[in-house]
């Protein structure tokens, strides 16, 4: 799956280390940590300071005493970034999953670059946190055996939510002819048993709510055919019982 990223420039390093001086070695002074934010530390550097998450800070020994150059501050203000867009992800996937797209949408809502965004997405791939062609045949699977949705309807459901047509494709197709004709026989049958009135208003209503359901025409045909067949079987039935 490939996202399609802003084409901005990061900006954020260069704009929390502005008022910081491009020559000179900047001294911690004292490291606080942050009550409204777990895990999160305030660094200061005499009248500078930069925030950093726990695992950063302790990964380039930021303690009180050491010594840095704006160079140094850029390397580490960039793995925070890079380290705060992972955990948003992370708690963005503790629902449920989510496509790639899906999760790129998330972190440019919570203002992160898209550098950044493309190597958490990566990250999260390569640790199979994200994985569109799972997500694509799970979710196919489940809107036909639970929703008693058509392959249309399944189809553009996972446009939106960014799946490449390939893998959409792919998915579908591991849905067999009888699986779909099984759900949308069931879930014609329930609506034409609600309806009343002749049989012709029957087959309309019923046809156009398959439809919109995402069933191809054919298919709808098919399952009226199997629903009208049913109606005058039943209606025989009754009959040979009134006799008696």
């Amino acid at each position: 799956m490939v996202i399609q990223l802003d084409s901005e420039p990061d900006e954020q390093d260069v704009q929390i280390l502005a008022d910081f001086p491009e020559d000179e070695e900047l001294i911690i002074t004292r490291v606080e940590r942050l009550k409204k934010s777990n895990y999160r530390y305030l660094i200061h550097f005499g009248v500078y300071n930069v925030t950093v998450h726990e695992d950063v800070m302790i990964k380039y020994r930021m303690i009180s005493g050491s010594s840095f150059v704006k160079a140094d501050l850029e390397e580490i203000v960039a793995a925070d970034e890079r380290q705060r867009a992972y955990v948003e992800g992370l708690k963005y996937l503790e629902r449920k999953p989510r496509t790639a797209q899906e999760m790129a949408r998330r972190l440019r809502e919570k203002e992160i670059g898209e550098t950044v965004i493309a190597e958490v997405l990566l990250r999260l791939q390569e640790e199979r946190l994200l994985d569109d062609p799972l997500y694509a045949k799970q979710w196919a699977e489940q809107r036909i055996t639970n929703q008693r949705k058509g392959k249309m309807w399944i189809r553009q459901e996972l446009r939106e939510k960014g799946i490449d047509k390939s893998l959409i494709s792919e998915a579908l197709d591991q849905i067999t002819p009888e699986q779909e004709m099984e759900s949308a026989l069931q879930t014609g049958r329930k609506k034409w048993n609600l309806l009343r009135g002749d049989i012709n208003e029957k087959r309309r209503k019923t046809g156009a709510f398959l439809m919109r359901r995402g069933f191809s025409g054919e298919m709808v045909r098919q399952v009226i055919q199997i629903l009208r067949a049913e109606e005058d079987s039943a209606g025989e039935e009754e009959e040979i019982f009134d006799l008696d």
